[in-house]
């Protein structure tokens, strides 16, 4: 089997969870080396591992290395099969996450495919729930992947709890897509998910929405969790366009006020509709996978981050894929793959 040896040090949980779905749908092996070394809390967490477990539960993958704080990791790929799965991060760690760890790979098998997900749906610094349904799963179409999506229950830190029920059809030809333009502007929802927290914290949130784009009534929209699990927040900014849809997320913070949450995401938005992109800073980097698999690709960008940037470079290193970004005009790159 072809082995890659690769350096984790450059990166955080994406460039591990990254090489699992390239590993699982190229059927080269790797060992990761330092990982996550630059973190306040090196080596594996345990959402980390619950990846790394679902990735060798769908590839019948032979592991060596995955424990709690381990900084390298060997992973043997093995034949990829559809079926139906359950994973639970065991706390509020990512769904989200594991679960784009693991599609690559189902969209891959010869058979359709179930995963029930357990942990934490609406999570920083990962794609929330709402995320996924919004703005990935539309493009995942284009290319021919179908993927159905189900929020049973939301979970937060630190309790979790939520429930992520996803269905994943094969797909044994993916087709080039090319996401330059987002198309008229259609309508701006707001959405503040509430559980075990006063509903005064979510209109206050919605209102910072409706003065800085004059949302009305009916795009401003109250969610509680019914039973609440423990405290949590999200404020979600849905944006729609004719060509594209894209959900920015914030999350209420200890000492953190519910203006300022909600500020933070409408500036993140309006860096957005500022820009001449169709696809957000954060799909960017979700989409590049993908499109890699496909062959070839292109989409336009507000910024190449460093999670795009490192993306890259290790994807260039399982397929033989060029990816190129080049400025457009001062708000807006475009990300090409060439195969």
């Amino acid at each position: 089997m072809e082995m890659l040896e690769l350096d984790g040090s450059q990166g955080g949980g994406q460039l591990l969870r990254s090489a699992l779905s390239l590993s699982l749908c190229t059927g080269i092996g790797f060992t990761l080396q330092n990982i996550r070394a630059k973190r306040s809390k090196p080596g594996l967490m345990r959402q980390h591992l619950t990846a790394i477990n679902a990735a060798a539960q769908v590839g019948g993958a032979r592991v060596h290395g995955a424990e709690l704080s381990a900084t390298s990791l060997r992973f043997m790929p093995g034949a990829i099969r559809g079926g139906d799965y359950s994973f639970s991060t065991g706390s509020a760690g990512s769904c989200t996450l594991v679960l784009q760890t693991v599609l690559p790979a189902l969209w891959s098998a010869d058979a359709p495919s179930s995963v029930r997900l357990h942990g934490g749906t609406h999570n920083p610094l990962a794609p929330s729930a709402d995320f996924l349904a919004d703005s990935f799963v539309p493009r995942l179409r284009d290319f021919g992947i179908e993927v159905g999506l189900e929020l049973v229950c939301p979970g937060f830190y630190p309790a979790g709890g939520g429930v992520l029920q996803a269905t994943v059809q094969p797909a044994p030809g993916l087709r080039p897509c090319a996401f330059e333009s987002r198309g008229e502007f259609e309508r701006m929802d707001g959405t503040a998910l509430l559980s075990a927290l006063s509903s005064d914290i979510g209109l206050r949130e919605l209102a910072v929405l409706q003065a800085r784009f004059g949302l009305g009534e009916d795009a401003r929209h109250l969610r509680q969790v019914r039973p609440p699990r423990c405290p949590g927040n999200a404020l979600m900014l849905c944006v729609r366009h004719a060509a594209h849809t894209t959900t920015f997320t914030g999350f209420g913070e200890r000492g953190i006020s519910a203006e300022r949450i909600a500020a933070r995401v409408a500036d993140e938005a309006q860096i957005y509709l500022d820009s001449g992109a169709c696809i957000d800073e954060h799909l960017g980097d979700q989409l590049l996978l993908p499109m890699a698999l496909a062959g070839r690709g292109s989409f336009t960008t507000t910024a190449p981050s460093d999670h795009l940037r490192s993306n890259a470079a290790l994807i260039e290193k399982f397929l033989p894929v060029e990816i190129a970004w080049e400025q457009q005009d001062a708000t807006t790159w475009r990300v090409t793959v060439a195969g």
